[in-house]
């Protein structure tokens, strides 16, 4: 017989739950859910009874979960997501569904992927809405918490629950003022390192690929510039010094500018997909990252794609 507290607890009372652990707040979740703050609080006291546990605690002006919190999360996260897919309709016709898709990046793939994405939604799916989000590092949180259907990019999402799919490889390319002298003949390692270089690093949170690979070489960059997105690049560099180290693709649409020059050290870089059990076997949602994947092909359509098709499971 199950205890008459713990029968009465529904998938909403562990939505709620899991927003409060994610917010970290009862009146954020209020918001985030659109109910007032005396709702929050008094199913988080049934909550509480149903379990036997404090469940949340208050440490100064914020509330932490215990660790039964923790663990009920972990479970409650997975029983509403695993509900929100059955309810899904797997039937999908474009022309006249409704809904939206959310999608993550950053300036890279908002650049090369998502103007010729968007055309083919709008002609293929006039109804549906699209939402971009910037990902900067926080692409696996905003799965995790539903803000995001997909997240788009060279990362990498580990863990129970995320599906992936690979898209497409590209590479690393150096930009650079046409007066630079780095312009001028082979771009050596040798004088690749005595560069004054830019970084890109999504507000301080992130460090391209690259540098690894230079420090597998001992080498230590110390950048002259950093910047929070490669959206200001080009305006930056022009008339300086400055070398900036970035994706082969992005590079190439500099190249009436700036002078472009291969990176000394073939670092692949991999653009995979990113989504979760809440939209696995949604139709509209299956139909996003196909066209997603059919975007990348047409994008891609030099060879370069050598990577491995991941199949979207299910």
């Amino acid at each position: 017989m199950i205890p008459e507290e713990l029968a009465q607890i529904d998938i909403r009372s562990l939505q709620l739950l899991v927003t409060v652990h994610d917010t970290g707040s009862f009146s954020a979740a209020a918001s985030a859910l659109g109910v007032s703050q005396s709702t929050v609080s008094y199913t988080i006291e049934r909550l509480r009874k149903a379990f036997g546990d404090a469940l949340f605690v208050r440490q100064g002006n914020q509330i932490t979960g215990t660790e039964k919190c923790g663990e009920l999360v972990s479970q409650a996260r997975e029983i509403v997501n695993r509900m929100l897919a059955i309810a899904v309709p797997s039937e999908f016709d474009p022309k006249t569904a409704e809904g939206s898709v959310t999608l993550s990046c950053n300036h890279h793939e908002r650049f090369l992927l998502v103007p010729v994405f968007l055309k083919a939604m709008r002609q293929a799916a006039p109804n549906v809405l699209l939402n971009i989000l910037e990902s900067a590092v926080n692409g696996k949180q905003q799965l995790k918490e539903n803000i995001a259907d997909i997240v788009l990019g060279p990362v990498r999402i580990l863990g129970e629950g995320y599906f992936r799919r690979r898209l497409f490889v590209d590479h690393y390319s150096c930009v650079m003022d046409r007066k630079n002298p780095l312009a001028d003949g082979e771009l050596t390692l040798a004088r690749y390192r005595q560069a004054a270089h830019v970084a890109i690093t999504h507000n301080g949170q992130w460090q391209a690929l690259y540098f690894e690979a230079l420090r597998a070489r001992d080498i230590a960059l110390k950048p002259q510039l950093t910047l929070p997105s490669h959206d200001s690049l080009e305006l930056m560099i022009v008339g300086t010094d400055l070398v900036a180290t970035i994706p082969n693709r992005l590079a190439s649409a500099y190249q009436d500018t700036l002078a472009v020059r291969s990176f000394p050290i073939h670092t692949p870089i991999e653009i995979d997909i990113y989504w979760t059990e809440r939209t696995h076997r949604s139709g509209l949602h299956r139909w996003a990252r196909q066209l997603l994947a059919d975007v990348a092909r047409e994008v891609v359509s030099d060879g370069a794609n050598d990577a491995e098709a991941l199949p979207d499971r299910g």
